[in-house]
């Protein structure tokens, strides 16, 4: 059974020092997907932007600045609130968002609770898939007798 847990929130979308817009945001995480988790901004809008990073980065980074290249994310105290900074980097353009640090850490350990770190391979279900791709078919009689004749002659002919 696959479980989902889900949290909408709503970021800050930081444009100056001074200003920042509200987007609203969803955050999910898929038993069946368990390394990821995946963030849908702008969801009530006709062009949702879809995000997917590591599980292990959002825990990280709820308590030490940490990633590199697309995503970073880095705790921080504004206004006396703890939020998490959040910077997105793609070819379209770069993004830097803020959230609030509890709500975010709180989805976080519900996401551990359900599956935590170090049993996420479990999850995967590799086993059985390897097992039903390596189980023999019924074709697969044919290819273990041999259906062709023997080089070598019995009878004596050359």
């Amino acid at each position: 059974m696959h479980t989902v847990v889900e949290r909408e929130l709503e970021l800050k979308l930081v444009l100056s020092p001074e200003r920042s817009i509200p987007v609203p945001a969803r955050l999910t995480y898929r038993t069946e997907d368990p390394y990821a988790v995946h963030v849908t901004f702008h969801i009530d809008s006709d062009f949702p932007v879809h995000w997917t990073f590591a599980r292990d980065l959002l825990i990280e980074g709820v308590c030490r600045p940490c990633g590199q290249g697309d995503v970073r994310i880095r705790p921080a105290e504004m206004e006396r609130r703890n939020v998490l900074c959040v910077a997105l980097s793609s070819p379209d353009g770069d993004a830097l968002l803020q959230v609030s640090s509890a709500a975010v850490a709180a989805w976080v350990e519900r996401t551990l609770r359900l599956v935590p770190p170090g049993t996420e391979t479990g999850r995967l279900g590799i086993d059985a898939a390897l097992a039903e791709l390596l189980a023999p078919l019924p074709a697969d009689d044919l290819w273990l007798s041999d259906p062709w004749p023997s080089d070598e002659s019995t009878d004596g002919e050359v």
